[in-house]
């Protein structure tokens, strides 16, 4: 072969590696500098496409989520589940922020959440997953307080109480007067805002002079460590700790599991997760994770672990129903397996 031919030749097969070379590297077009932006947005906890799953939110609904997390990652060990408790206020501010994938939720969503999620450009699913009623307890020392009514819950915890209402023997003469510490979750907590809204007639309406924590097992140990001590969080840290402590009954109501299932009890309640749309259509890992959670047999076992009562079995169709559909949007009543309610019929019972 001539000089001149191999020169040829080796121009050739030098263009040839280079233009594969800028192929790989993505130099010729706009695709790499796509791919860069996404990943981006995984790295700082956005709903990307990455298999890293970020959920935030209720302490309540902590250990629930937290058994489906462990149990997922015995089947799929590469994908990274964070699961936080800063309280279900938070988790909407993290999850309306598009900073999670999901939002646990001790209460539904409320009007101005459901527009910052708008603002931002996150459509969600609202899937209920258990159901709960809220706890009133008592230092097993105590041995005259066994029941106690939503008027004087109202007495002991509306906001007039502070500095007023200190004694047992204020919230019901028959008592003793002896001084009475009260623990209960913090202004974050969705079961602060249920607590009070059913107690008090308003969300976060409540006197402040309390020992009050995000972290319910801090609220178990000040209970079962203070003979004076009165508190309330979701059943299922009562039942992990019944030892430790002592419930009342509420309206004569004790919280039991057929009590918190047929809304008997009148503390009782659902608890929710919220999933991000554009997440599921982004991180399959996310999808596979939310069917895992929510599927017959799971579900049941992830909310008894925690020590919670499961849905009933139409509320555990609709969540699979709702989540099959990609059904958006809040509709709490609905969610949990009954019939939506007017805000007018909301009111009418409240008054009741």
């Amino acid at each position: 072969m001539s000089r001149a031919a191999r020169s040829k030749l080796l121009a050739g097969v030098f263009l040839l590696m280079l233009a594969l070379v800028l192929a790989a590297c993505g130099g010729g077009g706009g695709g790499g500098g796509q791919k860069e932006k996404g990943g981006d947005q995984n790295a700082s906890g956005g709903s990307g496409g990455s298999g890293d799953i970020a959920v935030e939110g209720s302490s309540t609904v902590l250990p629930i989520t937290q058994a489906a997390a462990e149990g997922f990652r015995e089947q799929s060990p590469d994908v990274n589940i964070t699961v936080g408790g800063a309280g279900t206020g938070d988790g909407f501010e993290a999850f309306c922020s598009g900073d999670t994938q999901i939002a646990d939720a001790s209460r539904p969503i409320k009007d101005e959440e459901v527009q910052t999620c708008q603002d931002n450009g996150v459509e969600f699913i609202e899937l209920a997953v258990a159901q709960d009623g809220i706890t009133v307890v008592v230092n097993p020392q105590n041995d005259f307080a066994e029941n106690i009514t939503l008027e004087q819950l109202g007495t002991l915890w509306s906001p007039d109480a502070e500095g007023q209402v200190d004694s047992w023997n204020d919230v019901n003469p028959e008592w003793p007067d002896q001084p009475i510490t009260l623990y209960g979750p913090g202004t974050e907590s969705g079961t602060f805002e249920f607590f009070t809204e059913e107690v008090n007639g308003e969300a976060k309406e409540s006197r402040a002079d309390y020992q009050a924590s995000e972290d319910d097992n801090v609220l178990v140990q000040g209970v079962s460590g203070d003979p004076n001590a009165l508190g309330y969080f979701g059943f299922g840290y009562f039942e992990e700790n019944q030892q430790r402590l002592k419930a009342l009954t509420v309206n004569g109501i004790a919280p039991t599991t057929e009590t918190i299932n047929t809304g008997e009890y009148p503390l009782s309640r659902p608890l929710f997760i919220y999933v991000s749309v554009q997440a599921l259509d982004e991180n399959p890992a996310l999808e596979e994770f939310v069917d895992f959670y929510i599927s017959e047999g799971n579900l049941d076992q992830f909310v008894q672990q925690a020590q919670y009562v499961p849905l009933s079995d139409a509320g555990a169709q609709e969540t699979r129903e709702r989540f099959d559909n990609r059904t958006t949007g809040t509709d709490p009543e609905g969610a949990a397996g009954g019939e939506p309610k007017g805000k007018d019929e909301e009111k009418k019972e409240k008054t009741k």
